[in-house]
């Protein structure tokens, strides 16, 4: 059992998981016995008393500290932990002594196939500009977005290495001009015939405990600014201080030291990346960003002793005689991120690698940075009113109103309008682009809930459209042109291949709901299934131009297959009373099911037969055979039999481009419980946690629909 005193520590999800054991807060009624070891957080003031504790009852002490990866946002802010270090010797940021990080990289027993992963992994985090924290805004330091920006979600762009990020297609969110840096400034000092080197000195808050602990003291940071100065004659200098430093709420070592000798003050918070981007060399004391620096392949100056420092792979100010080797960053890298650090789902409370870290954190970054900016939503019940902030995340302002075309007129320009798609009318479209609004579609994701709409359970996943919806074949969408133009990344692609085979393992569908049970099909005869649809939903009109009902698909099927064994499988929310769409399909089906997993179907059939059902896409990822009658959003690219054709759909996809593009980037996913945006990985887990625990048509539900039919009926 591992003891600690703190609150704090206490208040860490999934704590035994991250610490490999059981643990619990020491009281004065705590068995001397119980305690084999004791943590305590870092070398903080806090953590005194957890080492007074394991000194006097002669137990080890371990070190804990945040992760070289630890989150979306700041830990002060409230963001879930995603990594944490746990060292038996000392810490990583102490130069003073040696630390379980200072030994792995010591010893450097990496094979070679952990320093090919670490180089991966390195590319991974320059691709998708992660860091430490990835809360701050990574808009060019030039830029005239640099304090806010939004753009489609949908449409992406590689911008390093081929990663995603949006582009700047729809209005950015309002700010205020940073008092300390114009941006504007920068507009065209890196042209092509003018080059104007700057160096970044990074400056810290005042009595980082990382400092003393890292052989530095005040004056450290004097004669970093002065070195920087003197050694780049000509160089514009800028200076990082930390935006509560400007404001006045902490102290720092650089800030009137900076404005003295006429150096650039970098006030705002800023992505370490975009910072690494306009400059050519690095001056720290300890800061992590060094690190982030290394990575990024600018040359750095310590005049401290963070842990990156006295392996050569940094100029340096200070020595420590422990370090007298030579490593390379990959082995740097292996050990700091890959042995020394332990990671989590914070949502799923699964452990996990460096690789899903760096996916769930990228996916909650672009989609946060997509979505920031001002909002309107129009027309949305109260029910989903509740719901519906959490997935544009906390980087947006969303205010509801009534959808009337007056009310755009008091719209701003920066202000982007959000209906749900299958409830606009013409009307309001064509008045939303007269008054010159961005319109927002919002519909149902494809890997939903453990239940039905039309019962209320509420959505872990909705998607997001900036140009259509991906149901309306006859006009583009994000997710059409996301298909077309993409050029998905390996590590995308890859993700893809393991998300298929993690729905398929864990038969997670779009609502999770029937039952299984044995199916007695025949063997001989060819299985068709064809899965009804809601006949007055938006996707058939929008997506079905020549058969426009369940009791018409099914004669199409019929008359071109009669000696096929056909099921049909009417719509869940047909089957509740909620929608419209039932026949009396006897005469053209041989069989007809109702209350059976739509995955236990799939993986009996040979062929699906579908207007535009989300059910082929799932048959598709199953490797079944996928014929369309409509133009469904995965029609059209080469991977089923289409009987309908879309000229804007020119481009062959695989498999894995599919669901890379329909599952991991269109949709935003969110954790019903910390109301956090998360990524397709993620959501698939919940959903197959939740239909563990969820009881089937419970009481709420049940008479929910009572009263729901009865009002249909009228």
């Amino acid at each position: 059992m591992i003891g600690y005193f703190s609150p704090g520590i206490a208040r860490i999800p999934f704590l035994d998981e991250l610490l490999q054991s059981p643990s619990r807060r020491i009281g004065w009624n705590t068995p001397r016995t119980a305690i084999s070891q004791v943590v305590g957080w870092g070398l903080k003031p806090t953590a005194d008393r957890a080492r007074r504790y394991a000194a006097k009852k002669g137990l080890p002490y371990l070190s804990l500290e945040d992760g070289f990866l630890r989150s979306l946002g700041l830990g002060v802010a409230g963001a879930p932990l995603h990594s944490l270090i746990v060292d038996a010797t000392g810490i990583y940021y102490d130069a003073t002594r040696p630390s379980d990080l200072e030994q792995l990289i010591v010893a450097a027993n990496f094979s070679a196939a952990e320093l090919a992963r670490a180089q991966a992994c390195m590319e991974l985090l320059r691709c998708y500009r992660l860091s430490k924290y990835n809360h701050a805004p990574d808009v060019p330091l030039g830029s005239e977005l640099f304090a806010a920006r939004r753009g489609s979600y949908n449409e992406v762009a590689p911008y390093s290495a081929g990663a995603m990020y949006p582009k700047d297609t729809s209005p950015v969110g309002t700010s205020t001009e940073p008092e300390l840096f114009a941006a504007k400034e920068f507009a065209g000092v890196r042209g092509a015939n003018e080059w104007v080197p700057r160096v970044l000195v990074v400056d810290q808050t005042f009595g980082d405990p990382s400092i003393g602990y890292g052989l530095a003291e005040e004056s450290t940071f004097t004669q970093m600014l002065e070195a920087a100065i003197a050694q780049n004659p000509g160089a514009e200098v800028l200076v990082k201080v930390h935006p509560d430093v400007i404001c006045g709420k902490k102290k720092g070592y650089l800030l009137e030291l900076a404005l003295a000798r006429n150096c650039r003050l970098i006030g705002e918070d800023l992505s370490p990346w975009a910072l690494l981007d306009a400059v050519d060399k690095v001056y720290v004391v300890t800061s992590q960003l060094g690190f982030d620096a290394l990575m990024a392949g600018k040359e750095v100056y310590c005049f401290g002793m963070p842990f990156y420092a006295g392996w050569g792979l940094t100029r340096d100010r200070q020595k420590c005689e422990r370090r007298g080797v030579q490593r390379s960053l990959e082995q740097v890298f292996a050990a700091a991120y890959l042995r020394y650090c332990r990671y989590i789902n914070p949502y799923t409370g699964e452990r996990c690698e460096l690789e899903d870290t760096i996916a769930l954190i990228a996916d909650q970054k672009r989609v946060r940075e997509c979505l920031r900016g001002d909002w309107l939503g129009v027309g949305f019940s109260r029910w989903k009113r509740s719901f519906v902030p959490a997935f544009l995340g906390s980087a947006a302002t969303l205010r509801f109103g009534h959808r009337h075309p007056e009310l755009l007129q008091r719209v701003g320009s920066k202000t982007a309008v959000l209906s749900w798609a299958s409830a606009l009318a013409p009307e309001f479209v064509s008045a939303c682009s007269i008054a010159g609004v961005a319109l927002w579609r919002m519909e149902d994701g494809f890997v939903r809930s453990v239940g039905l709409g039309a019962d209320l359970v509420r959505p872990l996943s909705l998607v997001l459209d900036s140009r259509g919806i991906y149901y309306d074949a006859t006009a583009p969408s994000d997710l059409e042109v996301l298909l077309q133009e993409t050029d998905f990344t390996p590590d995308m692609l890859e993700r893809a291949s393991l998300l298929r085979e993690k729905l398929v393992s864990l038969r997670v569908s779009k609502y999770n709901v029937g039952t299984s049970a044995p199916l007695d099909l025949p063997r001989d005869r060819r299985l068709i299934l064809v899965p009804g649809q809601v006949e007055t939903d938006a996707s058939i009109a929008k997506g079905s131009p020549v058969i426009k009902t369940n009791h018409g698909l099914l004669e199409a099927v019929r008359e071109t297959n009669p000696d096929a064994f056909i099921i049909y499988k009417p719509h869940p929310d047909v089957v509740g009373g909620g929608r419209y769409g039932d026949i009396n399909a006897a005469r053209l089906c041989d069989l007809e099911i109702r209350d059976v997993a739509i995955t236990d179907l799939l993986d009996r059939v040979d062929e699906v037969h579908t207007l535009s059902s989300l059910s082929g896409f799932e048959a598709l990822l199953r490797g079944v055979k996928v014929v369309t009658y409509g133009m469904p959003f995965y029609a059209g690219w080469g991977l089923t039999e289409d009987r309908l054709q879309c000229s804007r759909r020119t481009r062959r996809l695989s498999l894995e481009q599919l669901v890379a593009g329909t599952l991991i980037l269109y949709p935003v996913y969110v954790d019903p419980k910390m109301g956090d945006q998360i990524n397709a990985e993620t959501a698939i887990a919940l959903l197959a946690i939740q239909r563990s625990t969820t009881k089937p048509d419970s009481f709420k539900t049940r008479a929910y629909r009572l009263v729901r039919n009865r009002f249909l009926k009228r």
